[in-house]
């Protein structure tokens, strides 16, 4: 497929889908302002270039001006997954700027927990990458359906209720924050732009995946495709429990690195009939 119907697609047959949601998590969340240099990081996957490709519409017909450049992180990929990279990155007339790392080779040594440490060492590198080529911000491919995973992942095997946040500020990187401007888009829709636009992305670039999967995301993936069998807005109801918190009926909480316990309150607590 052409380069012009694949762009045109986006801001035509997909916009309700992919550009609308992209557009009105950035306002919702103010992930950009003027005079951002924004590096919008790309591992080879689907994800990473659905975003290259809304950013650089935007880019074209927002308000605001900014910058981007597309950062790839090569952690050490093989030739074939490397050359095919490439290749989609030509296709989708995406100016990639590619970074080599030694991440694989370090964390395959690794027997407890590589993944793990790849993400820590994956993230530190494009920090720091992104800082040396100017930017003030990271952009990630991260989308609905990830949100709704981590929120479960943390519930039923962290003991913990936390979401992955539309955007943070970074604690090492002084000035640096990551933004995940896809968080309105399900991932579904990413699947079907690229399978329209013929494009076939790298699936897993890791060359420990097979040795150490990600089997919990994988359960939590399982069971809400279960659940929705019974409850077709399962995954809505999932996703806005972070925008529908109720302090008053929550044990503990924490906010800026200091703990809190509705005892601390319960004094100052309005009475209430409900139990």
């Amino acid at each position: 497929m052409e380069l012009y119907e694949i762009e045109k697609a986006l801001i035509k047959r997909y916009r309700t889908k992919l550009y609308v949601p992209f557009v009105k998590a950035i306002n919702d969340f103010d992930m950009i302002a003027d005079n951002d240099k924004i590096a919008v990081c790309i591992s080879g996957g689907k994800d990473g270039f659905t975003l290259a490709k809304l950013f650089q519409e935007l880019h074209k017909h927002g308000k605001k001006q900014f910058d981007l450049v597309f950062l790839v992180m090569d952690p050490g990929y093989n030739e074939a997954n490397l050359k095919l990279l490439k290749e989609n990155a030509e296709k989708l007339g995406i100016p990639i700027v590619i970074e080599k790392s030694e991440i694989f080779a370090i964390t395959e040594k690794q027997e407890e927990n590589p993944c793990y440490l790849c993400a820590r060492m994956r993230r530190g590198f494009l920090y720091k990458a992104a800082q040396d080529l100017g930017c003030n911000k990271i952009a990630l491919g991260h989308h609905m359906n990830d949100v709704i995973e981590t929120t479960m992942l943390n519930i039923l095997y962290a003991g913990c209720f936390k979401t992955m946040m539309p955007k943070l500020k970074s604690k090492n990187f002084e000035g640096m924050e990551v933004i995940r401007p896809m968080y309105y888009i399900k991932e579904k829709d990413i699947i079907t732009y690229m399978k329209y636009s013929e494009i076939e992305t790298m699936q897993c670039g890791c060359r420990i995946a097979s040795r150490d999967l990600d089997s919990k995301r994988e359960e939590v993936k399982q069971l809400i495709k279960k659940l929705k069998k019974t409850n077709p807005v399962i995954e809505k109801h999932i996703f806005k429990t972070a925008l529908n918190v109720n302090l008053d009926c929550v044990i503990e909480w924490e906010y800026n690195n200091k703990k809190y316990n509705f005892m601390d309150f319960y004094s100052e607590s309005k009475k209430s009939d409900d139990d």
